[in-house]
């Protein structure tokens, strides 16, 4: 009786599970600064690995791998996120844009045109991170404070300390793009 029972609470067990997948490579596809793009990646591939090694978007830079030091950050869904925080097969239908997509053709976005003019790019390594969550910051602030602008890149870790520059950078970004 009791054998009976457990077997039929693992049979309904079994069927209530979720589909699993792994551990070899599984298809996906992500909306990437606005274009479906398909890669077959090992389930615990980070948004990050996948965009840098299978999408060869190298823009985004992976620092720590641990979300400490945001360098690589990228928007979902208009939200900066660290992308080494956020597994590539659990984007789903999210947009992703990436350094890549923040500009249109050979126009750099303000945030971009104003980092160079304000010399906020030293190794560069944090820069696609910091220009990110700085767009970000104008998108949906036009109008930042200098304290808005210390708490967007908050989380941002950068070795050369153009920290400085990359607040001159944002503040003229969005004094540029009121006018």
């Amino acid at each position: 009786m009791l054998a009976t029972s457990l077997a039929a609470s693992a049979a309904v067990a079994e069927e209530n599970a979720p589909l699993s997948i792994g551990p070899g490579a599984v298809a996906i596809s992500l909306r990437v600064n606005g274009v479906v793009r398909t890669a077959e990646v090992p389930p615990h591939t980070t948004l990050a690995e996948a965009l840098r090694g299978s999408l060869n978007l190298t823009g985004t830079k992976i620092g720590c791998d641990r979300g400490a030091c945001s360098a690589c950050t990228v928007w979902l869904d208009d939200i900066p996120v660290a992308s080494c925080m956020v597994l590539a097969i659990d984007i789903g239908d999210r947009a992703v844009t990436t350094i890549e997509g923040l500009s249109r053709g050979d126009t750099l976005h303000p945030v971009q045109t104003a980092f160079i003019a304000h010399d906020a790019v030293q190794c560069g390594f944090c820069t696609p991170g910091m220009v990110m969550s700085c767009a970000a910051l104008i998108a949906r602030n036009p109008n930042p404070s200098l304290d808005d602008v210390k708490t967007a890149i908050s989380g941002h870790l950068c070795r050369c300390g153009t920290y400085p520059h990359v607040f001159a950078a944002t503040l003229a970004a969005a004094k540029a793009a009121k006018s």
